[in-house]
């Protein structure tokens, strides 16, 4: 077979296809090639570290509420104050479950976001939140702990924010 009947028949299957022949020279630019006919988008290291970044981020937060939330559950006399003293009069066993509750469900959505699930990085921005909030509210009881949680969640929602809905595919 000649050279250009090779070069037809490859111009052929790339229009069958929806993707053309890149020559050896220019493998490394795959994202410009392939960007022409649309078929695909390649995904960079850096897409897939920060999409590992805010998944790792936000299951150390939801490990950070747990260990918060089983304090206050098994070991009450741990906070500096009582229950009087917190910004809403509940006793520490409730805000436990709380905590509790939350480091699950950030736990998660770390999970499912490192999976590339959707419903993830609505969910743990959404935690994420829900906890700086909450961690708001308890730092009459615990205050360095608590700013470090507060901390971790405004890193953890910027860092879903921005690497957790790169698309991976162009149509």
């Amino acid at each position: 077979m000649s050279e250009t009947s090779q070069a037809r028949s490859r111009a052929e299957q790339a229009q069958e296809t929806g993707t053309e022949h890149v020559p050896p020279q220019t493998r490394g630019r795959v994202e410009e090639d392939y960007r022409q006919t649309g078929a695909y988008r390649r995904e960079s290291g850096w897409d897939w570290g920060g999409i590992a970044f805010a998944s790792t981020l936000l299951m150390v937060a939801g490990a950070f509420n747990i260990i918060v939330g089983l304090t206050a559950i098994f070991n009450s006399g741990f906070y500096t104050v009582t229950e009087s003293g917190l910004v809403i009069n509940v006793d520490y066993n409730a805000w436990g479950w709380v905590h509790f509750g939350l480091g699950v469900v950030a736990l998660a959505a770390g999970m499912g976001l490192l999976a590339g699930q959707q419903w993830a990085r609505v969910a743990g921005i959404a935690m994420a939140s829900i906890s700086a909030i909450v961690s708001l509210a308890f730092i009459p009881a615990y205050p360095l702990w608590s700013l470090v949680v507060i901390a971790l969640d405004i890193v953890v929602i910027y860092a879903i924010a921005v690497h957790g809905g790169r698309e991976r595919t162009t149509a």
